[in-house]
Order: structure tokens, then sequence, then C-alpha cells
């Protein structure tokens, strides 16, 4: 009878509420009480990253020297981070900024699934594909023009591509719009929001096949192709032959090496906020206060993810911060870096070194 007493009384007191304490009741609030500080994080965040993807881009399609198999797997790691931030970014913040309704329609919903799902899998293909092309390059160097011609790398970085989608359609399949049911003869579409509408078992077991094959397998599987070509590079070394040839094989490397490590801890709370989100208790405060903070964490390390590369680059690569000069310089209108001229043709002037075919592709 007390039971029944107390949920007349819940009864009453939500049918004397307005749609909108209703909905704030059952949903929470329309808009995140992080949302500013997330906010200029994120627009920081697009602004570093759209320009340094865009550069990378640009030195990749306008110097011919720099159309490396290597740097064909940076420009599709550069054209995924791009959607991150052109599309992803814009979709996740109008989400914060109104958590409901969401005003895409379900066609929306797939799209924002779909598209978060195929970057993460692209990304990282991208990353295992240029550690092999790596390891080909400095362990097995007689066969890279067999295995890293440009022709065979485009064709790679197609099937990624393909392979990423058609991957990112499952977890996409399992959202769609949820509304809230019907109550005290009101129906209330504006609690409409993009949220899973098929067994949660199906999803738990997806995210967690996904965390496998596409984050902690390639990782493994990267980290024993580095360390084989530490092995090589360092066998090289104490032989001391081909100074140079190892000279360039080791800037490369590193540059690549970094780039796999922050990429690692940059994703990492990506897939541990997925995990969690699969097996925590929606019912449980605590739960829910570790999550949101888990959950803001992972965001921040997901779109910086997208915009350290090309800083990477910058700091790494001589090739890569002197055409990023050249490119700036000219867009301000400054004389042009006279040796650097010519490399619009596709020519190499004294100040580049000359790559070596035998050791892999320079970058």
């Amino acid at each position: 009878r007390e039971g029944g007493i107390h949920d007349s009384q819940v009864n009453v007191r939500e049918m004397c509420l307005s749609e909108e304490e209703y909905l704030t009741l059952q949903l929470g609030p329309a808009k995140s009480p992080r949302f500013l500080p997330v906010c200029i994080t994120y627009l920081v965040i697009f602004m570093v990253g759209v320009l340094g993807n865009s550069l990378t881009c640009t030195v990749i399609l306008r110097y011919k020297v720099m159309q490396t198999p290597t740097n064909y797997y940076l420009l599709s790691l550069a054209v995924s981070d791009l959607l991150v931030l052109l599309l992803g970014m814009p979709l996740e913040l109008y989400e914060m900024q109104q958590n409901y309704p969401f005003l895409l329609g379900e066609g929306g919903c797939y799209f924002k699934i779909f598209l978060f799902e195929t970057v993460c899998f692209a990304s990282i293909l991208n990353v295992t594909a240029l550690s092999v092309e790596r390891y080909v390059a400095v362990v097995h160097p007689l066969k890279v023009k067999y295995l890293a011609t440009r022709a065979h790398v485009k064709r790679v970085i197609l099937v990624l591509w393909g392979l990423s989608m058609l991957c990112a359609v499952p977890n996409a399949s399992l959202h769609g719009i949820v509304v809230l049911p019907p109550r005290f003869g009101r129906e209330f579409p504006r609690s409409a929001i993009c949220n899973l509408v098929k067994p949660a078992w199906m999803y738990n077991m997806i995210i967690l096949i996904s965390t496998l094959v596409f984050f902690a397998l390639p990782l493994l599987i990267i980290s024993i192709l580095y360390l084989l070509i530490g092995l090589q590079l360092h066998r090289e070394k104490v032989r001391n032959t081909v100074a140079r040839l190892s000279k360039r094989n080791l800037q490369v490397t590193k540059m690549l090496c970094v780039l796999v490590v922050v990429f690692s801890l940059c994703w990492a709370p990506f897939h541990v906020d997925r995990l969690m989100w699969s097996y925590i208790d929606p019912s449980s405060a605590r739960h829910q206060m570790i999550f949101e903070g888990v959950h803001i964490v992972s965001g921040v390390c997901f779109y910086l993810s997208s915009a350290v590369n090309p800083i990477l680059y910058n700091l790494m690569s001589t090739r890569f911060r002197e055409r990023f000069g050249h490119i700036t310089c000219h867009a301000r209108g400054c004389p042009a870096l006279g040796a650097l001229t010519e490399l619009q043709n596709g020519t190499q002037t004294s100040l580049v070194n000359v790559p070596v075919q035998v050791a892999g592709h320079p970058v």
C-alpha cells in the first residue's frame, strides 16, 4: 500500500510538470553543463587540425617528390582526420549544445555513427599499413619496388577505406531515433535522441570485437614490426655500412614511431569510453559520474589525435617542414625560397637529401 501511495504521489508530481521540466527529469538538461569549456577546447583543436591537415594534403598533392608510398598513407590519414574535424566535431558540438531533440532524423543518426566508425577503423588500418610499408622498406629493401609502388599503395588505401566502411555498418545499424513513451495522454516528440534501438548484448559484442580487432591487435602487430625495424637499424649501425641510408631510415622511422605512440595514447581513451558505456550500470549515479569524466577526456583525445599529426611532421621531418614553410610563405606573398622552387616541378636540389630507392621512400 505504501508503495502504491508513493507511486501515486510521483505520478501527480510528474503530471503537473511542464513538458520541458518532464524532459529534463527523464533525459537530463537539454544543454550540457560542460558545453562552454569543451566547445572552446574543440575550436582550438579544430583550427589547428584543419590548417595542419590541409597543409599536409596540399604538400603531398602539390610536390611530386612528396608523392611517395609512405606519404600516400599519411595523405589518407590526413583525409580521415579532416572528415573527423569537419563533419564529426560539429555534430558532437551540436549534440552537446542540444542533447534533444535530435533534428537530423534516422538518416542523420545513422550517418553520425557510420562516420565515426569508418574514420576510427580507417585511421588504425592506415597506421598499420604504414608500419608494414616501413618494415618492408627497412628490413626487406629489395622488395620495396614490388610491394611499395604508388599504384599498389593506392589500391591498398582504397581497400582499407572500403573495409572500414563495411565494418562500420553493423554498429550503425543498431542505432536509430528513440522517443519517450507516451505518458498522461501526452506524447513527447521533442525527446527524440539518436540512441541504441537493438538489444544491448549485440552492441556490447560489436564494441568488444571492434576494440580487439581494430585497436588491440593492430597495436600488437605494429609493436612487433617496429621492434624488428629497430633491430635491423641497430644491426646496420653496428656494421657501419651505408651510413647515409641508415640515417634516412632512422629519421623516417623515428617520426612514424612517435606518430604511432601518440596515436595509441590518443585513441586508448576512446576505446575505454566505448567499453565503459557497454558495461556500466545506467542506474548507478556513481557509474554515470565516472563515465561522464571519461567521456569528456576521450572526446578531447579523439579530436586531438586528428590535429597532432601535422605538428609531428613539422617537428620531425625536414622535408615536410621545408614545404610547409614554402607554402605558408607563398600564401603570405613573400619571396619564394629559391632552392625549393624547383620542387614544384618534382626536381630536388642540393638542399634536400637525394632519396635512396633501395632504402624505401623518403618522408
